[in-house]
């Protein structure tokens, strides 16, 4: 095995997470409106133990689709297993299923796959964390709505955040709180062995699904319960911004009409009615987050940090709230706290 080989041996089996089923159905039920006569592909799925496939192939009539591709990486060039194709289809005289060897590896990158790609309207899967800023790139570049697990952490990513502070992709519902793994898996904290003999990997808040489809629960309007103008000793100030800090996302004031600093996980209930996202700390600084810049760093857009009195912040996103909202363009901040949209 070339050396190569062996590093996509390592690296395939430290990225092989498989999706429980229950985690696959509490999200895709989300979306059900979304898949009506679409080609769903999922990419990185064996079609023999993918719980993505075994749910799309049980709803695929629930859902009306028209197909559903998958198709699965093979990465040890001494393994004689070939990675297959599955092909899902419905005519008149009821599903037509087949599975066919794919002539490469399987990869989503290879030429097979990009061409399977292209035929598809929605792509959903469970990507290779490690792979997740090239896989992104790889549905953009083609045009895909998608539905797909990452880590996070991954949102704050140069080449993940833009999409997210343009209204491009979001965070779905849910989180996974862990996966099943292989039995020769490495060994890490975290895991466990059910009655079944099976082993899980848990992950805590760290894993949640990405998505460009829309969903209801999206345009939820967050309430907001705390007030600024009765304490503001609360909201300390950047050294480096003027725009107050808010440490938790429960204490996002609603009476400030500035600019606020929030930690990476208000990205789980960002509403893109109620708050608009002008920025991070590190990438796609708008022009309105840069007005508001008071460090000494030149160019402005190049000072990484979130200070207060000299303290690192961690990671923060930039918001502030919007004047408009949905349906006949009004929004009030009742004096209880409540924002509300009517």
């Amino acid at each position: 095995m070339s050396k190569r080989s062996l590093q996509a041996a390592k690296t395939n089996k430290n990225d092989e997470f498989y999706t429980k089923l229950e985690d696959i159905e509490a999200e895709v039920n989300n979306y059900k409106d979304s898949f009506n006569g679409k080609v769903v592909y999922c990419n990185c799925d064996d079609p023999t133990e993918s719980n993505f496939v075994r749910y799309f192939e049980d709803n695929f009539k629930a859902l009306g689709l028209k197909q559903l591709i998958a198709t699965h990486y093979i990465a040890s060039e001494t393994d004689t297993t070939k990675p297959q194709q599955l092909t899902l289809t419905q005519s008149a005289e009821g599903f037509i299923r087949s599975i066919t060897p794919l002539t490469g590896d399987g990869d989503f990158r290879s030429p097979e796959a990009i061409a399977l790609l292209q035929t598809a309207d929605i792509v959903v899967t469970n990507p290779p964390f490690s792979l997740f800023r090239e896989y992104v790139a790889q549905l953009y570049k083609y045009g895909k709505k998608f539905l797909i697990i990452g880590n996070i952490n991954a949102v704050a990513n140069k080449e993940i955040f833009p999409l997210i502070k343009d209204n491009k992709m979001w965070l779905g519902n849910n989180q996974v709180k862990e996966f099943i793994i292989p039995e020769d898996a490495p060994k890490k904290s975290g895991q466990r062995v059910d009655s079944n003999g099976v082993r899980y990997q848990k992950f805590g808040n760290l894993v949640t699904w990405f998505t460009n489809l829309d969903y209801k629960k999206q345009h939820d309007t967050l309430y907001l319960g705390k007030s600024y103008k009765k304490n503001p000793q609360f909201y300390p100030k950047y050294d480096n911004y003027d725009a107050i800090e808010v440490s938790k996302v429960a204490d996002i004031p609603y009476d400030y009409d500035g600019v606020m600093g929030v930690p990476i996980t208000y990205l789980v209930k960002h509403n893109p009615d109620q708050f608009e996202i002008l920025g991070s700390q590190r990438w796609a600084k708008s022009q309105e987050l840069l007005d508001v810049y008071r460090g000494n760093v030149y160019p402005p857009d190049k000072d990484m940090a979130t200070l207060i009195e000299g303290k690192e912040m961690y990671t923060r996103i930039f918001i502030k709230h919007k004047k408009e909202v949905n349906i006949d363009g009004t929004q009030t901040n009742n004096q209880d706290g409540y924002c509300t949209s009517h």
